[in-house]
């Protein structure tokens, strides 16, 4: 993967390479390339230690600013239960190798970063797979005790996916996508909104 960035200064052109590695257990990235008038380099690897629980880690030297920043992750996926209430650790397993980007039907994440010391927690858990998901998540510095919660849930359909999202602050956020065709690369129509209470802010885009 190569992506390509140039500007009208020419001070912030960008030019990166990725390489995507991965196997049964595990899945690795490699990136290299130019950002800011400096080198950067980066890498993450995510390894499938039980068939339920991952963990991995992720860092990036940007040599513009000499800022080296680094995060560890840790996901544990619950069970899949069928309609008689029982496990079905298959489908845990392979949901646990897929790495960040597999889609298990629930999963529990915690996320470290050590250069904001922020410390994060998701969960999320499929109510209709592949239909129904509810998401919330907290976020927390261990140093100042500042937190931010939020919770969500994803509606998909046939041809349309609805997202709503309400943080801590009370703002309400929605994104309604929907396919204008059934084909693969049919293109799509976006609604965005957003209420805040607090500031009196409302948007529609």
């Amino acid at each position: 993967k190569l992506q390509v960035g140039v500007s009208s200064e020419g001070q912030n052109d960008q030019l990166l390479g990725e390489v995507d590695l991965g196997a049964a257990t595990w899945t690795a990235n490699l990136k290299y390339g130019s950002m800011g008038g400096g080198n950067v380099l980066g890498c993450n690897y995510f390894q499938s230690v039980t068939p339920r629980l991952a963990m991995g880690g992720e860092g990036m030297y940007i040599g513009a600013n000499g800022n080296m920043m680094s995060s560890y992750t840790a996901k544990y996926t619950f069970p899949n239960v069928n309609d008689n209430g029982e496990e079905n650790d298959a489908i845990a397993a392979a949901a646990a190798a897929a790495g960040p980007a597999g889609e298990p039907p629930s999963y529990l994440a915690a996320t470290y970063n050590a250069g904001q010391g922020m410390l994060s927690f998701a969960y999320k858990r499929a109510v209709t797979p592949s239909r129904v998901s509810l998401v919330s998540s907290i976020e927390c510095s261990p140093m100042t005790l500042e937190s931010q919660v939020s919770v969500g849930a994803e509606f998909n359909l046939t041809r349309s996916k609805m997202n709503l999202c309400v943080d801590g602050t009370g703002r309400i956020q929605s994104l309604l996508e929907a396919k204008l065709g059934r084909e693969p690369g049919s293109p799509a129509l976006n609604f965005a909104a957003e209420l805040d209470h607090g500031k009196g802010v409302m948007k529609f885009g």
